[in-house]
């Protein structure tokens, strides 16, 4: 976080002076055991995002995403505040990525083993993501490699996943 502080500080004054609302979005997300957590990201979005959908998954060329938050979005460089997720101790650097509750009831019923991803702590990167599975792509292939990830893990696939991160997470379609 102290390395990361310059650019930090750059973000937070772009988000800040480019769309009214606050700098940082807060949401409630799932995490090990089903323990509910508030999950910090940069704001991407306008601030009433969800005011007249209620919960959807973002979407590419989404209306509701600044100019700004498009870049964030695209660079991933809106996850950077779930850092401060980390060092709380509610999220892991590795793992199945966090849901919101909502889809988690939603995907529960639908998804066979969906609630094995639960079995370990979240994470700010995963298996899926790096493989391409992030955001609104097919819940079932996500699935498919969290749970890959928890019945492989080791601390080689961990830094493997971080390594890849560098490489595919970032900028990655």
């Amino acid at each position: 976080l102290v390395l990361l502080s310059p650019l930090l500080l750059v973000i937070a004054v772009l988000v800040k002076l480019t769309s009214p609302g606050p700098v940082l979005f807060r949401q409630q997300r799932m995490s090990l055991d089903g323990t509910l957590f508030e999950m910090y990201k940069f704001r991407s979005m306008r601030a009433d995002a969800e005011a007249e959908t209620g919960a959807v998954f973002a979407c590419a060329g989404d209306p509701r995403r600044t100019a700004v938050g498009t870049f964030l979005r695209r660079t991933s460089l809106d996850e950077l505040p779930q850092l401060l997720n980390i060092l709380k101790g509610q999220m892991s650097f590795v793992g199945p990525r966090p849901e919101r509750p909502v889809f988690v009831e939603q995907f529960r019923d639908k998804v066979q083993r969906y609630m094995l991803r639960h079995r370990v702590k979240c994470g700010l990167t995963g298996w899926a993501q790096v493989n391409g599975w992030r955001g609104n792509t097919s819940i079932e292939k996500r699935i498919e490699y969290d749970l890959y990830y928890i019945e492989n893990w080791s601390l080689l696939l961990d830094v493997k996943i971080l390594i890849l991160t560098l490489f595919r997470g970032f900028g990655q379609k």
